[in-house]
């Protein structure tokens, strides 16, 4: 094992990467970590000085004394220059790269591994959060590579948990009016930094709020990466994003975070995987006593089942999402729950209609009135959920046979979704561009047609 001199402040990656010293980290046993340091002439005493811990708590190590505390891992792998990513933590740029190589070698191996492992893996990842205990930073695979980080301070106080909690409302708000793509690397970079005040002293009450927002911060960086189209980086960050939501004890969060995870399922029409998802942020968001997060539960699992063209277990759940809703502190609402409101629930009524008008017609009557409201009623900074409505009232109109009224709504529907930079928001127009390739004598439609094809294949 090749170790640097003593007088060196931090060990040489060599060191960590012999086959026994690479077990013991990947086990966080940090009394096999200590002895195989002693072995090769490091001193307790050098160990100390590098870790911050006093002598007599290296000597407890070396006989055995656990270390559990996320915030001592950090500042031993810190200290001893041990990247993060072999300890399971949260990775840092050398991580990335000595582990997993650059971005794009560590996309093609991710692509490689087999889509349900992947599934099965993120979803028993899920239900630990949710029935198991915490075990921050468990190994994953990659955590994305970030950019060079601000120096974190020491100690931190409740207004450096509410600086993160206001980027965090700043960027979801970017999001909402201009797309995942608009805000998403900002996101990822606040992420590198934020993270970081793990490693700082604080009073319980502030870690506790740390988590959350940490939390909050994950779920919206697995949104936006969703929203641009990569999935496996999306799910990494929600598997975060839970850990930090039951480390904070936030029901809530955990139960938004559940969900969304659950929309990536419904986005590439696979409803029984969404359901499993939609089903487990349930129990969460009952735990939580949050009406508006049982709401938001059951309009999506109405979704789901109308995907499965279950029209009577669909009205049943949108019922009961209208009658939680209406019984909501709206007020009081997270900031990652507030988008869920009536115009929302207008938005989740049309959507599910319009997924039942697919097989049957007669639901489009129910969706269009629905989908003309929530325009009324739309925030004008919620431009890529008034793309969705317009692509989707559109679509409506289609399936109800009014051709002139749905061409019409087509358009502005184009125009909506040109104006976000959002992914999800062209694949969304496939419905559309089906119905209208129907419309094969039509000049109008062959040229919207076109125009979707062109905008999807960007």
């Amino acid at each position: 094992m090749n170790v640097t001199g003593a007088q060196d402040t931090r060990l040489s990656l060599e060191t960590w990467n012999e086959p026994e010293m690479k077990r013991a980290l990947a086990d966080r046993d940090i009394s096999s970590v200590y002895r195989l340091l002693r072995r090769v002439g490091i001193s307790q005493r050098h160990i100390a000085a590098l870790t911050g811990q006093s002598q007599s708590e290296v000597s407890e190590i070396l006989k055995g004394r656990q270390v559990m505390a996320y915030d001592v891992l950090v500042r031993i792998s810190n200290g001893l220059g041990i990247p993060r990513g072999y300890m399971g933590l949260a990775y840092d740029p050398a991580t990335a790269t000595s582990m997993v190589g650059t971005p794009d070698n560590a996309d093609n191996a991710r692509a490689e591994e087999d889509e349900s492992v992947k599934r099965r893996n993120l979803l028993t990842h899920g239900a630990a959060m949710m029935f198991g205990t915490t075990v921050l930073g468990a190994d994953r695979g990659q955590w994305l590579p970030s950019p060079a980080q601000t120096p974190a301070p020491s100690h931190i106080g409740m207004s450096d948990v509410k600086q993160v909690e206001a980027t965090t409302r700043a960027m979801r708000a970017l999001d909402y009016q201009f797309g995942g793509g608009t805000c998403r690397d900002a996101v990822v970079a606040q992420l590198s930094w934020a993270q970081r005040l793990l490693g700082a002293t604080s009073k319980e009450e502030v870690r506790l709020r740390l988590f959350r927002a940490l939390g909050d911060l994950q779920n919206l960086a697995g949104w936006t990466t969703f929203d641009v189209g990569l999935l496996d980086s999306a799910r990494n960050h929600f598997a975060t994003a839970l850990e930090y939501a039951k480390q904070s004890g936030d029901s809530s969060l955990m139960s938004n975070i559940m969900y969304r995870i659950g929309r990536i399922y419904l986005h590439h029409r696979e409803p029984n995987e969404a359901l499993k998802w939609f089903q487990l942020g349930q129990i969460a968001a009952q735990n939580s006593g949050s009406e508006q997060a049982v709401a938001v539960l059951c309009a999506n699992e109405a979704w789901a089942y109308a995907m499965l063209n279950d029209d009577v277990m669909a009205q049943k759940l949108l019922d009961r999402s209208q009658s939680e809703l209406s019984r909501a502190n709206l007020n009081d609402a997270p900031s990652w729950a507030k988008a869920f409101d009536h115009v929302g629930m207008y938005e989740m009524i049309g959507t599910v209609h319009t997924e039942l008008a697919a097989s049957k017609p007669q639901h489009a009557a129910t969706a269009i009135p629905a989908f003309r409201e929530a325009l009324i009623l739309h925030d004008s900074r919620m431009a890529r959920s008034q793309a969705f409505t317009l692509g989707m009232l559109a679509t409506s109109y289609l399936r109800q046979g009014d051709v002139d009224q749905g061409i019409q709504v087509s358009r502005k529907a184009v125009v909506a979704a040109s104006a976000v930079n959002s992914t999800r928001v062209t694949d969304r127009l496939k419905p559309l561009e089906i119905e209208i390739a129907r419309l094969s004598t039509n000049s109008d439609s062959r040229e919207l047609c076109h125009r979707i094809r062109q905008l999807r294949s960007v």
